[in-house]
């Protein structure tokens, strides 16, 4: 009895630390939802170009890389919960210091340094501390299920985000200067950093249940690096239409108005938001690597031809089409990636193939957005399409044959030690 109620107390103690996770997850989603969205908008009406948008792109995606990396390889030795913290207290720094320049120099610095990031999904220095600590308390047949509900908590906060974009046009018609309703709304988001380390604050000190191995990944070191660089042609990818850029491209090829692009993005988040337990079911039935691969080819062949319509219904049409399953490969692909590594690896592993993520998306928006002033501007959306059908096809032949525990027959080699070969 009494090793009964200590289980059942372990069990109370981590279902409320994932409960807390996924708060912090939401609301750190709802600042994101909006930011991505009025950053383009704000950057616009202070003069910069499409280009210079692009660097700026560039430079916050290849600024959260680095600070990513530098967690990957600190993690496993810190407490998680203080660097949570950090994380936390970054967010409430850069909602301060973004409407304060307007001259692209300071803006690329405070996007480098910051934590807003141009692209949408589970992104961010604060990702594979979180993951690290969901991954801990998670069985192995519940983990997916898991990753599915962070994934769609996001995803529905980002989408609610997404809507709250709208808020300057409303205040511009009470007299309300529209640069200062932009200005506003970055308020807003250093105040939600406040929330999320109020959040933090309640989770335990968290360290890693096994010693620090002597470098940060071990045996599984040959899986995580071949999954990182197909990660990172996936990511590059993706690079070309990062949200930022998918809005300024709808806002200069049909004149969309902030509230249409809101309401726009506020739908397709909620349709990307609600695949992800779909992408849960179908794992257990089909496997994790067959539901990234086989999701995700036809919604790059939706974003491809919308890149050629000249209908803004029927563009809208099939980037929700592409919305609903482009994201199914997020809950999946972290799962698979934490259960193929032991788990004093899992931040490394979080990490390792984070950072080439964020540095490879890191690279193609400023090329974005000079290819956003040809005469074609959908060309972005066709190389992004083109380039994750390529990514989807090397996943499938590379790891069709390594199975997570959950899939494996149960005379079957653990999964990390097949990581090492």
């Amino acid at each position: 009895m009494f090793w009964r109620m200590r289980a059942s107390d372990a069990a109370s103690r981590a279902s409320a630390d994932i409960v807390l996770l996924y708060a912090a997850r939401s609301v750190r989603g709802f600042g994101d939802g909006f930011a991505i969205i009025l950053l383009p908008a704000y950057l616009s009406l202070i003069g910069l170009s499409t280009v210079q948008i692009g660097f700026v792109a560039t430079a916050a995606l290849a600024g959260t890389a680095l600070l990513t990396l530098a967690i990957g390889f600190i993690a496993p030795r810190y407490d998680l919960r203080s660097l949570m913290l950090a994380g936390a207290a970054l967010m409430i720094g850069t909602g301060l210091a973004f409407p304060s320049f307007q001259d692209v120099a300071f803006i690329a610095a405070v996007a480098f340094f910051g934590s807003i990031n141009p692209s949408s999904g589970d992104t961010g220095v604060l990702v594979p501390l979180e993951h690290a600590m969901l991954a801990t308390e998670a069985p192995d047949r519940e983990r997916t299920h898991i990753f599915a509900r962070y994934s769609l908590i996001g995803a529905l906060s980002m989408a609610a985000g997404s809507l709250a974009a709208a808020v300057p046009d409303f205040l511009t018609p009470l007299g309300v200067d529209r640069l200062d309703a932009l200005k506003l709304m970055f308020y807003v988001y250093a105040a939600l950093g406040g929330v999320a380390a109020l959040l933090y604050r309640r989770l335990p000190r968290a360290h890693m249940k096994e010693s620090p191995p002597s470098a940060p990944l071990g045996a599984s070191k040959g899986i995580v690096y071949r999954l990182a660089a197909l990660f990172s042609l996936d990511a590059f990818a993706g690079g070309f239409v990062v949200q930022s850029l998918l809005a300024l491209w709808l806002f200069q090829r049909f004149d969309l108005s902030l509230s249409a692009a809101s309401l726009f993005f506020f739908w397709s988040t909620t349709l990307s938001a609600f695949s992800y337990p779909v992408a849960a079911w179908l794992a257990r039935r089909v496997g994790l690597v067959n539901t990234m691969v086989f999701t995700h080819i036809p919604s790059s062949l939706f974003l491809i031809v919308a890149a050629f319509s000249p209908n803004l219904i029927v563009t809208l049409g099939l980037l929700l089409a592409r919305s609903a399953l482009s994201q199914m490969d997020v809950p999946t692909r972290t799962s698979y990636v934490m259960a193929v590594v032991t788990p004093a690896e899992r931040p490394a592993a979080a990490s390792m193939t984070a950072v080439p993520r964020s540095l490879a998306s890191s690279i193609s928006p400023v090329f974005a957005g000079a290819l956003l002033a040809l005469p074609f501007a959908g060309l972005p959306l066709v190389i992004c399409g083109s380039l994750k059908i390529a990514y989807d096809l090397g996943l499938l032949w590379s790891f069709r044959h390594i199975k997570p525990p959950e899939e494996q027959a149960p005379a079957a080699a653990p999964a990390s030690a097949q990581s090492g070969s």
